[in-house]
């Protein structure tokens, strides 16, 4: 980013609000009183967009902003790269407020921070799928020569070697969207924003781009604000989720904090069929280390659902978990794993008494 030399490419938002609505700003002195979406549409015939979001989103992690429709979570993108002006607040880039950037600053930093992948593609339709690829470095004004080997390079990584020819036309709803995912990766953005990027794509296809997308961030680490409604991939993606309702912030934090700790009734609901055992991690329910002499130790990082297969193929009933240096941090036993994955709540499993025929029937 030509207005900050820094390599840290962090999102801060800060206290941001949207209004829509000739007296946006007397609407937020409304909100701040408690006025809420509905009685401000009703009274004054203003649209709560968002409502004093606070998000800190780490460099090279993926956050996820999940939310059902109308929930703002697509409002919230756009002010990012400032396709959508706020009413108040501010949105910091590696410690730069977006919101404050000059034309010139502006345009900089979205020809080179970053990069947005679309729900409909928004392929070009005249243009071959390499022409597609490039485009964004025809944008930067890159050497035709070095753009043609960036844009090739994308393309063989998300599987489309042999249809740099072809047009979008020709192309399958998922290959089109890998065709997007070269486009924003090619031009070496540090940020990459993806608003509902899979949900128009069938179910198969969708999580075979879900893998390509954090095989890839594996060696990218951007970083990556999701927007989607799905709770699935939101866990699936997700190093950080936050869940939006008519434009507040209802909850946020880790896949294992929301599932372990909804806020209320409303999150609750959304997690209610989560499987749990492939979303919580050893280390969240393990107890302090008393003994590392257990036959089985799994690092730090394993699935609930992962640790009770090896238990029971090792016809043991307790574990020891490991940090990265191969180190015992922790222990664990068989019932208290099966308990977390078969209750609503933390607190309910301490009145499970499951046994290893629980254990093998959860991995069927």
């Amino acid at each position: 980013m030509a207005t900050n030399p820094s390599d840290d490419f962090g999102i801060e938002i800060k206290h941001l609000y949207k209004i829509f609505g000739y007296q946006a700003q007397a609407s937020i002195e409304r909100v701040k009183q408690g006025m809420s979406k509905a009685e401000l549409l009703s009274r004054h015939s203003h649209v709560l967009g968002l409502k004093d979001i606070n998000i800190s989103m780490p460099s090279g992690g993926i956050q996820v902003i999940m939310g059902l429709s109308g929930s703002g979570k697509s409002t919230l993108i756009r002010h990012i790269n400032r396709l959508i002006e706020p009413t108040a607040g501010e949105v910091m880039v590696g410690g730069v407020d977006v919101l404050k950037m000059s034309p010139h600053a502006l345009r900089e930093f979205r020809r080179h921070s970053i990069s947005m992948v679309f729900q409909k593609f928004a392929l070009l339709p005249n243009r071959t799928v390499l022409e597609n690829a490039v485009y964004g470095l025809e944008i930067q004004g890159m050497a035709r020569g070095r753009q043609v080997e960036i844009a090739m390079g994308w393309l063989e990584r998300v599987g489309l070697k042999g249809y740099e020819r072809h047009y979008p036309n020709q192309l399958s709803g998922g290959m089109q969207q890998r065709v997007g995912l070269a486009r924003a990766l090619a031009s070496d953005a540090p940020i990459l924003l993806m608003d509902e990027a899979f949900s128009a794509l069938d179910p198969l296809i969708r999580m075979d781009m879900q893998s390509v997308l954090l095989d890839l961030q594996k060696e990218i680490r951007k970083t990556i604000v999701f927007i989607t409604h799905d709770l699935d991939e939101a866990l699936r993606i997700g190093d950080r989720i936050a869940i939006l309702r008519d434009g507040e912030v209802v909850q946020q934090g880790t896949r294992q904090e929301i599932v372990m700790s909804p806020a209320d009734d409303y999150i609750a609901n959304f997690v209610k069929e989560v499987n749990r055992g492939r979303v919580i991690s050893v280390e969240a329910i393990m107890r302090p280390l008393v003994k590392a002499q257990a036959a089985l130790a799994v690092p730090v990082g394993t699935s609930l659902e992962s640790a009770v297969k090896r238990l029971v193929e090792a016809g043991v009933d307790e574990l020891v978990v490991t940090d990265s240096q191969g180190q015992p941090v922790g222990q664990l036993a068989l019932k208290s794993i099966i308990a977390t994955m078969v209750t609503s709540t933390v607190s309910e499993a301490s009145s499970v008494a499951p046994s290893r025929s629980v254990a093998q029937a959860l991995l069927r």
